[in-house]
């Protein structure tokens, strides 16, 4: 299907060689900090319960996160170019395209195909509308606490250990007194699916999947770390240094998610944050609290730049789910 014409498109940014490629570079060392780690231990059969994390739980791949792509809207000029019309959701400039970017006729020029992308990935754009701009929209909370972490393995010596090299710090007992002790309050179906059959009705709400587009909220880590998530689903549309954006405040959330877990990591560089108790719960919740803020910066980032695709779904889009 051929690409909406520039013409009819807000004027194209053109990028020549040198600023893309010197773009593209930094984009690869920028995330060859965090995947060459991740490779070596693979390699290694070696795990990290913090680090592994973002490239083991989501579906993107270091080898698709490295590929550098420019975002909806920007031309990428010259010979090194060409080969990217092949890639998906890209194609080659014609002759009156290339004039109205003030490329001579027969230039390499390349862009993303808006139109393909909007054809083949409707549903994923709908539904990351919805779930990001009301997300941004709803007040945050702040009482979790990240007891969602204790409530995985409450009573887990009555089922499948789900981290099994590593220990409690409070062990089994200690772990179960603490979820029991307190409320809990998790808002996120992807953390709540992971609930050890016990913990599941000790939750106050009750996320799911089908409510998750009325339920998710920007007080929530796993909400906020699910930016990285929809922020890749969406490439190459969006431009790598938002993704990256994503990315690196997902990482720094799961450190400190983990951190409040019940998990002993001070050997593996990551100190407790102790919610078990008033001093720790405070802690937690000043982090919580600044990483909100973040992730409302970034949602409304991605919300921007997604905008001309919103506004190629058509009016009344269905509400469907990628």
């Amino acid at each position: 299907m051929p690409g909406a014409p520039l013409e009819r498109q807000a004027q194209p940014h053109v990028l020549p060689a040198a600023d893309w490629r010197e773009r593209e570079a930094a984009h690869a060392a920028r995330v060859r900090r965090y995947a060459d780690p991740y490779l070596a231990r693979r390699s290694a059969g070696r795990k990290h319960p913090v680090e592994d994390f973002l490239f083991t739980y989501y579906t993107q791949k270091p080898g698709q996160l490295l590929r550098w792509h420019p975002g909806d809207g920007v031309v990428l000029s010259g010979a090194e170019a060409g080969p990217r019309s092949t890639w998906k959701y890209y194609r080659a400039l014609d002759d009156g395209e290339l004039a109205v970017c003030g490329l001579p006729p027969g230039s390499a020029a390349v862009t993303v195909d808006r139109t393909a992308f909007v054809a083949a990935r409707r549903d994923a754009l709908v539904f990351a509308q919805v779930i990001l701009a009301g997300t941004a929209a709803r007040p945050a909370q702040f009482g979790c606490f990240g007891l969602h972490e204790w409530a995985m393995v409450y009573r887990q010596d009555k089922f499948e250990l789900r981290h099994e090299y590593l220990k409690l710090r409070l062990g089994g007992s200690g772990t179960d007194q603490v979820v029991e002790d307190n409320r809990i309050r998790c808002s996120h179906f992807d953390a709540f699916r992971f609930y050890t059959p016990d913990a599941l009705p000790l939750n106050e709400l009750s996320p799911s999947r089908e409510n998750q587009r009325t339920m998710e909220q920007p007080g929530c880590l796993h909400a906020n770390m699910d930016l990285y998530k929809w922020a890749y689903k969406l490439s190459p549309v969006l431009p790598s240094e938002l993704v990256m954006d994503c990315f690196e405040l997902s990482w720094r959330v799961r450190a400190m998610d983990m951190q409040a877990s019940p998990y002993d990591l001070a050997d593996w560089g990551y100190p407790p944050i102790r919610i078990e108790t008033a001093e720790g719960k405070a802690t937690y919740v000043e982090q919580q609290r600044a990483f909100s803020a973040e992730a409302q910066v970034l949602r409304g980032r991605l919300l921007t730049a997604l905008a001309p695709l919103f506004e190629a779904l058509g009016p009344d889009p269905s509400r469907g789910q990628p």
